[in-house]
């Protein structure tokens, strides 16, 4: 196909071109009803790009296929089957592609990694989750992608299972051995869904891990605004083989998206999908050359350890790593990783990726260069230098590996639709949790409805929150009381 084309953004150009004039939503009618003072933050482009996709961007029944070229291009930039675009994230997306594969009270085989989106999917969809472990590396409190051997076990356990699904990259860049779980499904005709949220940029270039329709995924979900340059909200969801029917798969989307989608979404989706044909490459070389040479300064910054493959890579750790998700190590310094990065927030206006109990992580994309690079630098070197002030906030309680995991006493749907209590963190050990609870970013629950409390697992959700830990999705965001199914 013609790379060079853009219908969504050719489509939108003619739309201006044309002078139409809309009698339907958006009801701000072209920016000619917006507040002069929004406009004057969010400017008239905006507004003026903000169109119906159908009786606007194409006509009333879409016969120009504007969306459906645009999709039907990117399939073709990364070699899929089928592409579909999703206004609503990645959130929406995984949701479909789980529904796509298994149904209320079926089993589907999931990463206990997996992110909330995911359990999200479970309690709406009625699925049963059947939880593969991560591999752990309890040196570093660390969850990694599960091994295919582990897939291989729970379908032995579990053959019932209807697929699988498995988040790659995680948000800290670490890679599951894609190539191996695709071979554990589909030698038992199961479909293999991958959350590859963080791994948009993966196509493009031949130094970067190993993209999940290359590896013989049937669904790939990502999230273009991420790694990419999409707009928030932005997410494509691939297709191919024959396991998944591609008119199964939209249904599902069409069942949970919206009716309204984003015109301004899709046109920067499309319009990425050209940038990276034409250019992704020669972006990415500079982009990977820009990491690497951050990565050794940043590593040679006192109490800095900047993690790479010999800390993530090898024998029951992960199978690869994406070099553009830097993850710095600042345990020496005897502080918290949410410290830290308030601290740059304050003292510098740099925001990071995420935090967590001991590491900070920057995130880089094609976008950055050297006078981002030199910012980042900058700021890290005077966090160094005050590091001496950071030791006094509070500790992390944070339990052996084995620690973490719960026994899942319910259904996730069950418990979060059950009948429940709101009781004090103390009185919460031994009961089943009717939320969930997950430290935010990198959005991977520590609980979940159904799981069987623990002390260990409270009281490192506890003294998080006492350390910066953010839970946006409890209803106590302090943790200082958990909403648990009611005893009967």
């Amino acid at each position: 196909m013609d790379q060079s084309k853009t219908p969504v953004l050719d489509a939108l150009a003619a739309y201006h071109a044309a002078g139409q004039t809309p009698f339907t939503p958006p009801g701000h009618k072209q920016g000619r009803g917006a507040d002069p003072r929004v406009r004057a933050v969010l400017g008239d482009d905006v507004f003026r790009s903000d169109v119906l996709a159908t009786s606007g961007l194409d006509d009333r029944t879409s016969s120009h296929r504007v969306v459906e070229e645009a999709q039907e291009l990117m399939a073709d930039a990364v070699g899929a089957d089928h592409a579909f675009f999703s206004t609503c994230g990645s959130s929406l997306s995984v949701k479909s592609a789980m529904l796509s594969v298994a149904g209320p009270h079926e089993k589907l085989l999931v990463g206990r990694d997996a992110h909330k989106s995911v359990v999200s999917g479970l309690i709406l969809c009625g699925i049963r989750p059947v939880w593969v472990e991560p591999q752990w590396d309890a040196e570093r409190h660390l969850a990694h992608p599960p091994s295919a051997d582990a897939f291989e076990a729970a379908f032995e356990d579990h053959p019932e299972a209807r697929g699988a699904l498995v988040t790659t990259p995680t948000p800290y860049g670490t890679c599951s051995d894609l190539p191996a779980i695709a071979e554990v499904c589909h030698r038992r005709r199961k479909p293999l869904i991958v959350d590859e949220a963080w791994g948009a940029h993966l196509p493009f270039h031949p130094d970067l891990p190993t993209w999940a329709m290359d590896a013989g995924a049937d669904v790939c979900v990502t999230s273009v605004h991420k790694m990419g340059s999409g707009l928030e909200q932005s997410s494509v969801f691939h297709l191919q083989g024959d396991l998944v029917a591609p008119e199964v798969l939209k249904s599902r989307e069409d069942l949970l998206g919206t009716t309204s989608p984003s015109v301004l979404v899709y046109a920067a989706l499309d319009g990425w999908r050209r940038q990276m044909t034409e250019h992704g490459r020669n972006l990415y070389d500079h982009a990977l050359a820009l990491a690497a040479d951050l990565r050794d300064r940043i590593d040679g910054i006192d109490g800095m350890h900047v993690h790479g493959r010999p800390d993530f890579c090898g024998p029951g750790k992960a199978n690869d790593l994406d070099p553009l998700q830097i993850t710095i190590d600042i345990s020496d310094w005897q502080t918290t990783g949410y410290t830290a990065a308030d601290w740059l927030r304050t003292h510098h206006r740099v925001n990071l990726h995420l935090a967590d109990h001991r590491r900070i992580s920057a995130q880089l994309t094609h976008a950055d260069d050297q006078q981002t690079a030199k910012i980042l630098l900058t700021a890290l070197r005077d966090l160094a230098a005050h590091a001496p002030e950071l030791r006094s906030g509070p500790r992390v309680d944070v339990p052996p590996p084995a620690e973490l995991r719960l026994e899942q006493a319910a259904l996730p749907r069950d418990a979060f639709f059950g009948p429940t209590e709101q009781v004090p963190c103390e009185r919460a050990e031994g009961r089943i949790a009717a939320e969930m609870l997950t430290p935010y970013p990198p959005g991977i629950p520590a609980v979940l409805p159904g799981e069987r409390l623990t002390g260990a697992v409270l009281a490192y959700l506890r003294t998080g929150v006492q350390a910066g830990m953010v839970l946006p999705d409890a209803v106590d965001t302090q943790a200082t009381s958990i909403r648990v199914l009611r005893r009967h």
